[in-house]
């Protein structure tokens, strides 16, 4: 087995410094375009790669990101974590993935484990953890973009990328009652989750707009995948089976909610109305296709890749981003 390639078994080859050889690879002035090229061309020939480790230590980067998400099997974390992969691969960067399945002391040790591999910078989505503790963790890194939460204090290496959770609950109830439905029940997210306080405020703004009455009873907080709607749902149905419409926290607990009107006896859209937050593929595989607030997850994953990018390399970025949601209609309501 042959030692990897080095710049100076290069310099040897084309007889030349080991200086001319670094104004090549650097894409340096000070070299004729002839002599540029013959050191390519062995470049190419002898497979030589930079030693990502030896150059962090020059330039203190090690051209490598965290990502950490609340559960790599949502399709909503799947697609933004598919986006910051495609945007980092451009600029010749790593990704470290960290799956925290909920869990705020994973969480925690997944800061740890990123902090400790020095990573350039963090795209953090869905922070469970408190307000105090997320101040402490941002600090520990040169540039954060936070998915999904905001900040009571901004901070200068910080941009938060939000979607505008409680406009796209008040654009939805504003349909079911276009629609003539007035008992609309909302299946919310995790009690911890900031989109679903953002998306609470906005079923209540909208059911207030439209003069209907908030009933606590129409609401209740469920796990954030399909068998959480599913059982949320059973039991939102028994206790009123008047219900004839219903808002999921996202498009996997209205996947669920609408298996639970099918095991109830009851039509959607006919006799209940179900509408999902965020659009994932699912969405239109089922029968009938889910009607829900759309996001480009894969666009908002890149967003925040190229954002954190230029905070890398000293570029300005904005503080905080909003992402407006749009109704996609489709047959559930």
């Amino acid at each position: 087995m042959k030692n990897r390639p080095t710049l100076a078994d290069i310099a040897e080859a084309a007889g030349v410094s080991l200086m001319t050889v670094s104004r090549v690879i650097n894409n340096k002035a000070g070299v004729s375009e002839d002599l540029r090229q013959e050191i390519l061309g062995l470049v190419t020939e002898m497979g030589y790669h930079p030693n990502q480790i030896a150059r962090g230590l020059v330039t203190s980067q090690t051209t490598s990101v965290g990502l950490i998400v609340p559960d790599n099997t949502n399709p909503f974390f799947a697609q933004i974590a598919r986006g910051v992969e495609d945007a980092a691969y451009e600029h010749a960067y790593s990704v470290f993935l960290v799956n925290t399945v909920e869990d705020p002391i994973r969480e925690l040790e997944a800061l740890d484990s990123l902090w400790q591999k020095d990573v350039d910078g963090l795209i953090w989505c869905s922070a469970r953890v408190s307000a105090e503790e997320l101040g402490v963790q941002l600090r520990r890194f040169p540039a954060v973009v936070l998915l999904n939460r905001e900040l009571e204090v901004p901070l200068s290496h910080v941009m938060t990328l939000n979607v505008h959770d409680y406009r796209g609950a008040r654009v939805a109830v504003t349909h079911f009652v276009g629609q003539g439905r007035q008992r609309i029940a909302f299946l919310n997210g995790p009690s911890h989750s900031l989109s679903a306080h953002r998306r609470l405020q906005g079923y209540h703004a909208g059911l207030t707009t439209a003069n209907l009455p908030l009933d606590s009873i129409l609401e209740g907080c469920c796990p954030p995948d399909t068998e959480g709607g599913y059982e949320a749902a059973l039991a939102l149905l028994k206790r009123c089976p008047d219900v004839d419409a219903i808002l999921a926290f996202n498009d996997l607990v209205a996947v669920g909610a609408m298996q639970a009107c099918q095991a109830l006896g009851r039509n959607v859209p006919k006799d209940i109305g179900i509408i999902g937050f965020d659009d994932i593929p699912l969405a239109t595989i089922i029968k009938p296709q889910l009607t829900t607030l759309h996001v480009n997850l894969m666009h908002i994953g890149k967003i925040a890749m190229r954002a954190l990018f230029d905070m890398v390399e000293g570029v300005t970025c904005p503080a905080a981003i909003l992402i407006e949601p749009e109704l996609f209609v489709r047959d559930s309501a």
